[in-house]
């Protein structure tokens, strides 16, 4: 079973990882160096071996892909497009990360500072040494100057400390000694238990937000005083997930209730030997991601078949953006109500691949594309106006350039089975799920906010390896689930996560992310001032 080294941490075994590669390299550079000279011959003659130009194409391509592997990087941009475009964050949907939080965020040109408006400002004043009170010139005793002052500012932090709060419950009795009543509880997250609500999130945000794993939690509390061990922060996050799941159920619903949603899926790791016995040992657990604008759900499952895609989906009606998994496929064939969308992304990054190989092929076919891309950043937005602008757009300008690209796939001239060949299949297999934008200005033209939105599962699964249970799948989608929508809609993940576990504990389901930002803003600021106390305490 081949090893994922994406996962390794072992510094010899990598080491050995990059030897094997480069022997490789060396092996399929002499093998391009010997077809090469065997095409060279046949070229000579009427009629070369197209046997033989296909085996160098393909060698080639493995190489490529082999050296892409080792040395290349993972971003999709060329180095036209990043010296033209000064937005590097931008991708080809033209979103940004940080869409909405624009209004936060101040330009900055080059050499100047950030102005860091979000950090709350904390006045520490240093007065002249009593050494040097006296004047140089006369011998008088200096007075302090009233209202003067140099100023000059720096960011500081604040060391995270581990303290054990005694609760005080005052008692009121009585004279006539007819009763006691006594101040109420502080909130737990349930009955008896020792570690706050604040805790609690600040471990599921370390690991769900920042992918730091329990473990390593746990030497750095033991660091900073307090002993602790992993089964005593899993419980807080077990208990956290259950408190929240009718938070989960809600984004579900939110997500479902949309005409158009985005569909992806990466794998995910069942450490339990057990677990993974009882699901199928050789089943790959999955991710499944449900993306809209405003939301994301996450439901982990023990395969990515056509019962996964069934389980995940429920009975959802409408149009699901995706790439050209065959699953997806096979749903819409057996569900007349569910129609598939896809990415013009993947159509894009399967001309980008072989670009080096067909240079002159895949220019034209890129340039187009990218065209379409740039005609929707012309109408962003998800408002009424917008998407009256982006239909009128895509009827005028976007379609002609998809007549354009219908004929450059049926004029150029490929070898069968090559890379290019390969490309133009694919685009043409799925001809009329990329069409669908065409005539619905909701559907994008990527799945790019479900892509993105996978990412921090994939690097969770990188630093924590993966869950340990079933139990531990669920509880990673639900906060995942909940942390990313909180991300996603722009607002602060640790003062959402208060307010919906106060909400919880009342017995009601606090509102989506994107519903509430007045108040979760209220709340951090709050947070904010508290830190600016504690922080002129300890100076």
């Amino acid at each position: 079973m081949a090893r994922d080294i994406s996962k390794e941490t072992d510094v010899p075994l990598l080491q050995q990882a990059v030897r094997l590669l480069e022997n490789e390299n060396r092996r399929l550079t002499q093998e391009l160096v010997t077809l090469t000279r065997e095409l060279a011959e046949l070229r000579k003659s009427p009629n070369p071996s197209l046997e033989v130009q296909l085996k160098l194409q393909a060698v080639e391509l493995h190489l490529a892909k082999l050296q892409k592997m080792l040395f290349g990087t993972s971003s999709e941009r060329t180095a036209h497009e990043e010296k033209s475009d000064g937005n590097p964050g931008q991708n080809e949907s033209g979103a940004t990360g940080s869409e909405q939080n624009a209004e936060r965020k101040q330009p900055r040109r080059n050499g100047s500072r950030r102005q860091q408006l979000d950090l709350a400002l904390v006045t520490r004043r240093h007065a002249v040494p009593e050494s040097k009170m006296t004047c140089e010139l006369c011998g008088k005793h200096l007075e302090v100057w009233e209202g003067q002052a140099d100023t000059s500012k720096e960011v500081h932090v604040i060391q995270r400390a581990f303290v054990m709060v005694e609760h005080q419950q005052q008692k009121a009795r009585c004279p006539n000694g007819c009763c006691v009543k006594t101040a109420p509880t502080p909130r737990k997250l349930f009955p008896g238990a020792r570690y706050s609500i604040d805790f609690a999130l600040e471990v599921a945000i370390q690991k769900y937000l920042y992918h730091m794993p329990l473990a390593r939690q746990v030497r750095q509390m033991r660091a900073e005083g307090l002993e602790i061990d992993t089964q005593t922060l899993w419980d807080q996050l077990n208990k956290l997930a259950t408190i929240l799941y009718p938070v989960y159920e809600k984004i579900l619903e939110f997500v479902m209730a949309h005409a158009v949603i985005g569909a992806d899926e990466t794998k995910w790791r069942m450490m339990s030997e057990q677990e993974r016995v009882k699901h199928d040992k050789n089943k790959s657990w999955q991710v499944w991601t449900l993306a809209t604008g405003k939301a994301v759900y996450y439901e982990i499952e023990d395969g990515r078949s056509m019962k996964a895609a069934e389980k995940v989906l429920r009975d959802y009606q409408g149009i699901i953006l995706c790439d050209g998994y065959a699953v997806y496929e096979a749903l819409a064939g057996c569900k007349p109500n569910v129609v598939l969308a896809f990415c013009w992304s993947h159509v894009r990054r399967k001309y980008k691949d072989i670009r080096e190989f067909f240079p002159k092929d895949t220019e034209k076919i890129i340039e187009l594309i990218d065209k379409l891309f740039e005609i929707d950043r012309r109408a962003p937005g998800d408002n009424e106006e917008s998407l009256q602008q982006r239909a009128h757009l895509r009827e005028t300008l976007s379609r002609p350039i998809i007549d354009e690209i219908a004929r450059w796939a049926k004029d150029v001239q490929t070898l069968p089975e090559s890379g290019l060949a390969k490309a133009i299949a694919y685009m043409t297999n799925h001809w009329s799920g990329l069409l669908q934008f065409l005539d619905d200005p909701h559907v994008p033209l990527s799945n790019n906010i479900t892509e993105r939105a996978n990412r921090d599962p994939v690097l969770g699964r990188k630093n924590h390896y993966g869950s340990r249970s079933v139990r531990g799948t669920e509880v990673a989608a639900q906060l995942y689930s909940i942390l990313e929508t909180t991300k996603l809609c722009g607002v602060d993940a640790r003062a959402y996560l208060q307010l919906a576990v106060e909400a919880a504990l009342d017995g009601q389901t606090y509102e989506l992310p994107h519903q509430c930002t007045g108040a979760v803003a209220i709340r951090a600021d709050e947070n904010i001032r508290r830190a600016a106390e504690y922080l002129k305490a300890i100076i």
